[in-house]
């Protein structure tokens, strides 16, 4: 068997009328994202990350967002079909949202739990702010990164 690892990256703008989801689990907040599925950016970049790790491509790929059936998809049941295209078992995930708003620490167990729970493995999510610079730190959205490790077959 050999590992493999693969980054993933996702932002999202905030947009009025929409639920705001990350990792899963449904955070309260005044403002969603905006996304031809639910744009949890936790979700996608972590989506994107796996692909990565077994040279599976992106996320669009996968679930091109002209297609209707993705429309308003629960991105962790995107995540659900993605493991069925694996060859490899989900080692582990680190990701970091990037956002001014809303806090994440109190949602952060939750957001792990719900992906470690879909992946059948160990999953951290940290927060940092972007210091007040960019479009991200005048708090018009939600960036992420995530890395995973493959146990590929």
């Amino acid at each position: 068997m050999s590992a493999r690892v693969g980054i993933g990256y996702d932002a999202h703008r905030f947009a009025a009328g929409r639920s705001l989801m990350l990792g899963g689990v449904e955070i309260p907040h005044h403002v969603g994202l905006e996304g031809h599925s639910d744009a949890d950016v936790l979700t996608h970049a972590v989506i994107d990350a796996l692909l990565g790790a077994a040279g599976l491509g992106d996320i669009g790929t996968l679930f091109p967002p002209d297609e209707e059936r993705w429309r308003d998809a629960h991105s962790v049941d995107l995540l659900t079909v993605t493991l069925g295209n694996l060859h490899g078992r989900v080692e582990n995930v680190d990701a970091t949202l990037i956002c001014e708003a809303p806090r994440i620490g109190p949602h952060r167990a939750e957001m792990e739990r719900t992906l470690g729970d879909a992946l059948s493995a160990p999953v951290n999510v940290k927060a940092t702010t972007n210091e007040g610079m960019g479009w991200i730190g005048e708090g018009e959205g939600i960036a992420c990164f995530a890395v995973a490790l493959l146990e590929l077959d």
